[in-house]
């Protein structure tokens, strides 16, 4: 089903699935020690939805399977390395507030080695923020900050309920949202950098990414489409992509920021991929990310 006002999921269903599925290539990842990320494993396997079970088993349904779980890995290290460092970069600059918005499966919290003053706040739904609370600790696995979780869905009144939960407006903070902006409404995704923004004083940090296209989600591009469908698959998706995601024209996010007084600095995808010493993709899935980018921001 499409997306609609007040929908809502858990790990095991629609957009929540997404997070499991994230973290599934997290987890492989670790595997390949391309980012340290130990608990992302153990949570997908709680969830238990068999079809992220399977690729970590690496039963992946495809002509070269060790090729494409490789990918996997390096895709999500890429991703994964850009937000660690965009953290590490802003408590080393002397941050000590950060929020992680739709954190789903997100460890940060738990893995990151925080300055011992710095106060960690993840905002998702209630279900899913309860869920990875209890799994990790029965994992005994407690955080390396002082953490405050906020469960409520970023279509709501955000912003008072961050602010209720001890949020300091006042202080400078680092932000990420990460894999977020697609399924939100193109509304609520000017909303979200308006709030982040009345919320930050100068020198705050903004982590997020930008996509010229959503082709590659809504099957825009049909040459595409087919090699898009089973790349997807291949992550364990059987649902349609096209329903998980909102439709709509966008705001163009780094004009929209910099319109906020957030000065943008982008990387290209493709190339942090041999930044990182990983082969840069090239197959039709690939193209329909050209100009795909993850930026950060400060906001001055």
């Amino acid at each position: 089903m499409a997306r609609s006002d007040g929908d809502t999921w858990d790990l095991a269903s629609g957009v929540g699935a997404t997070a499991t599925a994230v973290a599934a290539s997290r987890a492989l990842a670790h595997r390949a020690t391309m980012i340290d990320d130990p608990w992302a494993e153990p949570l997908v396997k709680a969830v238990g939805m068999e079809r992220f079970l399977t690729i970590l088993d690496g039963r992946v349904d495809s002509a070269d399977p060790e090729s494409d779980l490789r990918r996997m890995a390096e895709g999500m290290a890429v991703r994964t390395r850009y937000f660690d460092d965009f953290l590490i970069d802003a408590t080393a600059g002397g941050i000590r507030q950060a929020v992680i918005l739709a954190s789903g499966l997100d460890t940060r919290p738990y893995r990151l080695a925080w300055p011992a003053d710095t106060t960690v706040f993840e905002i998702d739904q209630p279900g899913v923020i309860d869920f990875k609370a209890s799994t990790l600790r029965a994992l005994g696995s407690y955080p390396t900050a002082t953490l405050h979780t906020v469960g409520i869905d970023l279509r709501d009144d955000w912003p008072d309920a961050l602010r209720r939960s001890g949020f300091d407006p006042t202080q400078p903070t680092a932000w990420i949202a990460e894999g977020l902006l697609i399924y939100l409404p193109p509304e609520a995704q000017d909303r979200l950098f308006d709030h982040i923004t009345a919320l930050s004083p100068g020198g705050s940090r903004l982590a997020t990414e930008f996509i010229p296209s959503m082709d590659a989600f809504t099957g825009d591009a049909d040459e595409a489409d087919h090699d898009g469908e089973e790349r997807w698959r291949k992550l364990g998706f059987d649902d349609d992509l096209a329903n998980l995601v909102y439709h709509g024209e966008r705001s163009h996010v780094i004009d929209y920021l910099d319109g906020l007084g957030w000065q943008v600095t982008g990387e290209l995808v493709q190339e942090l991929f041999e930044a990182n010493g990983f082969e840069t993709p090239d197959d039709e899935m690939a193209q329909q990310f050209t100009g795909f980018q993850y930026i950060s921001a400060t906001l001055t």
